[in-house]
Formats: C-alpha cells, sequence, structure tokens
C-alpha cells in the first residue's frame, strides 16, 4: 500500500464523522477556525487549548495541524492584529503554515468522546449518556431501487454513514414490491421505452442517518443509484440518537464513600485539590460525570438518581442547589476534566488511520498545566 498524506479536508472530514458539528451547543464554534483545505498533513499536535505555547511547540515539530478541544476563536473576530492575544496566535499560525481545527461541545456529547473517557478513567461501568441532545437530528431515507442495485445503493448510503443505531452499523430494512412509470420522451432510461408504461420489480431500502450527514448520503445515493431520476423520501424523526448526549451516568464497581472517591479521582485525574458539596447519601453507588462547566445537569443528575456528580467550574449557588437536591458534587476544575482529552483523540485518530494509506505522525502537547495554582 502506497504511503500518502491526506489534505487538510480529508482530516476534517473524518473529525466531522466522529464527532458531528450538530452536536456542539449553539453557542459554540467548532470545526476548521484557520487553514487551507487543500494542504497536505503530515504531522499533527493535540493540545487541549490553542496556546501561544501550543503554537509554538507546532512550529517546532513542524506541525501542520494543531487539533485542540477549546476553539480559538468563539466569537467573531473584528480585528487581527499581532499586539492581540488572539491576533498574535493567528499572525503566528497562518505565517507558519499551521491550521487550527476544534472539537469542543460535539467532542463533550459524542460517543466515544471525552465524557465517555472521563467515565472509564474513573471507572464508571454500564455508562449511558446523562442527557441526550434535543430531537430532530435523526432522518429516515426511504429510496426504491431495482432489485439488481439493492446491495450497491446500500453499501454506497453505509459507506456515507447513515445506517447507524446506537452500537451497530449497516441498519436497514428491504420490502419487494413492483416499480411503475413511464418515461417521457425526453428521458434516457435505465429501464423502459419512452411512452410506454412499465413495471420493475423494486426494493424499499429503509435506513437512519443523522441531519449532519444528509448531503454525504444523498450525494453516494445518486451516484450509485442507476436511474436518472431517484424516487427517495426523507423523514424527520423524533429519535434520539440513544449513543450520544451531555454527560455519562453510570454505576460505581463497588460503592463507595465520598471521601473515598474523592481520593480516587485526584488520582485518577493527576489534580491535589478539590471541592465537594455533601449530598443526602453517605455511600455512593450512582456516579454521573460532567467534563469542564457542567451545572447544567445537576438537576438531570438528580432526576436519575446519580448520588454523586463529578465535574468542574461550580459556582456557589450551583453549590447551594445541589445541597436542595440532595446531590453530592466533586469539582475536579475545569482543567482536569479535560485534560485526558489530548491522549483520548490521539487513540482515536490513531485506530481510525489504521487500515488507510494515510501517514500521519500524532503528537500530543508538552507541559500543558492547569493555568489555576493553588496554596
Amino acid at each position: 500500500m502506497a504511503i500518502r498524506h491526506p489534505r487538510l479536508q480529508d482530516l476534517t472530514g473524518l473529525l466531522n464523522r466522529l464527532y458531528p458539528p450538530a452536536l456542539a451547543e449553539s453557542w459554540d464554534n467548532v470545526g476548521l477556525q484557520v487553514g487551507d483545505p487543500q494542504q497536505e498533513i503530515s504531522r499533527i499536535l493535540i493540545a487541549l487549548d490553542p496556546s501561544r505555547a501550543v503554537i509554538e511547540q507546532a512550529r517546532h515539530h513542524l506541525c501542520q495541524l494543531v487539533l485542540t478541544h477549546h476553539p480559538l476563536i468563539f466569537r467573531p473576530v473584528k480585528k487581527i492584529t499581532p499586539q492581540d492575544a488572539t491576533g498574535h496566535i493567528l499572525f503566528t499560525a497562518i505565517q507558519s503554515g499551521i491550521a487550527i481545527f476544534s472539537a469542543h461541545t460535539n467532542l463533550d456529547s459524542s460517543a466515544n468522546g471525552l465524557n465517555d473517557w472521563l467515565a472509564a478513567r474513573l471507572g464508571l461501568e454500564q455508562t449511558r449518556p446523562l442527557q441526550p441532545p434535543s430531537s430532530g437530528s435523526l432522518l429516515k431515507l426511504v429510496v426504491y431501487v431495482p432489485a439488481s442495485h439493492q446491495q450497491q445503493v446500500a453499501d454506497a448510503l453505509f459507506a456515507a454513514g447513515a445506517g447507524t443505531i446506537g452500537g451497530y452499523d449497516r441498519c436497514s430494512f428491504y420490502t419487494a414490491g413492483t416499480g411503475t412509470f413511464r418515461p417521457g420522451m425526453a428521458a434516457s432510461p435505465y429501464v423502459g421505452t419512452p411512452g410506454q408504461d412499465e413495471q420493475v420489480d423494486e426494493i424499499r431500502l429503509e435506513t437512519v442517518l443523522p441531519r449532519h450527514l444528509q448531503q454525504r448520503v444523498l450525494d453516494r445515493l445518486f451516484k450509485s443509484h442507476p436511474y436518472e431520476d431517484v424516487a427517495f423520501d426523507l423523514f424527520a424523526l423524533e429519535n434520539q440518537p440513544t449513543q450520544h448526549g451531555l454527560g455519562r451516568i453510570g454505576l460505581l464497581p463497588r460503592p463507595l464513600e465520598l471521601e473515598a472517591f474523592a481520593t480516587q479521582i485526584k488520582q485518577q485525574l493527576g489534580c491535589t485539590t478539590l471541592r465537594q458539596v455533601q449530598g443526602h447519601t453517605k455511600t455512593l453507588r450512582k456516579a454521573a460525570v460532567c467534563s469542564g462547566s457542567g451545572a447544567s445537569v445537576l438537576h438531570e443528575a438528580a432526576r436519575q438518581g446519580a448520588d454523586v456528580l463529578v465535574t468542574g467550574d461550580l459556582k456557589y449557588h450551583e453549590a447551594l442547589t445541589a445541597q436542595e437536591l440532595g446531590l453530592s458534587v466533586i469539582d475536579a476544575g475545569h482543567f482536569a476534566t479535560e485534560q485526558i482529552v489530548t491522549t483520548g483523540l490521539q487513540q482515536v485518530l490513531q485506530q481510525s488511520l489504521a487500515g488507510t494509506d494515510w501517514h500521519i505522525d500524532i503528537l500530543t502537547a508538552q507541559q500543558v498545566q492547569d493555568p489555576f495554582t493553588y496554596i
């Protein structure tokens, strides 16, 4: 197999399939922040933040792409100057030919994303998303295919990302029937004669797809289908993708006191200081996690019976709310709950690239530290 370097647009496509932008919060800014989609990428640096130090590391290691969790640009930029903090990073990245790509709240909510890694790091079992994404993000595709091309079209749809339900892929349903039509006099039909009624053995093929892949799936459908005019339907579904959602909730391997669980969190996340809120339950059995600032899931964690929520950036009034709910909270800090993103992304990308002819070196940023010090 010949080795080649992918273009930036190839990698952004891969990352968007792994961590769909449609899962990002409305206030967020995810995806490509800086870069030429046609640029070849041979080396990537993964970091939590697109800081000056990280960009300098990328320059030193001759990386063409910096992949971060936190975006460089959150709001519209009114000016770019080297004297401005964001402007300096943009200037340096552009002059050095370094692209910047962010996977933020979409990575938080995606299957095999940051909250799954956090839950696994803390030993949670039988985990599921804590707060599902809003409904309407799934579509059902129904298309009518001549029986001779059933598998060809199905394979094309699956390759484009259709047919995934939970932990299963290539999901579909077939129904055999008879298609009727009469080609117009100007038509060039695959089957039949212009002006004559026709009947063809056809298959009704049904599958599902995430809304953000709609155009990609339809493009593959039209390319693989033999008819010049394809008969298909798209329906918006109220179903919620079961594998995606903000936070995770699961069971501890064995019941623990709050202090014992806090000690375990320090060891697993490498932090020396925690803040905690004592809830009604002394012994913890069910735990929820939400990386970064997770106060928005306090009520949902309590509603689903969590004894404790592990998150960061808890404010005073949010701590009072947790007490009123009877929910214990361990605030490990924003940094501690998210710094595992570098190794997590590195492993996912290495697995995704295995077996391809793409050759990329994937590095992680060094000496990443919490900006806070505790005295």
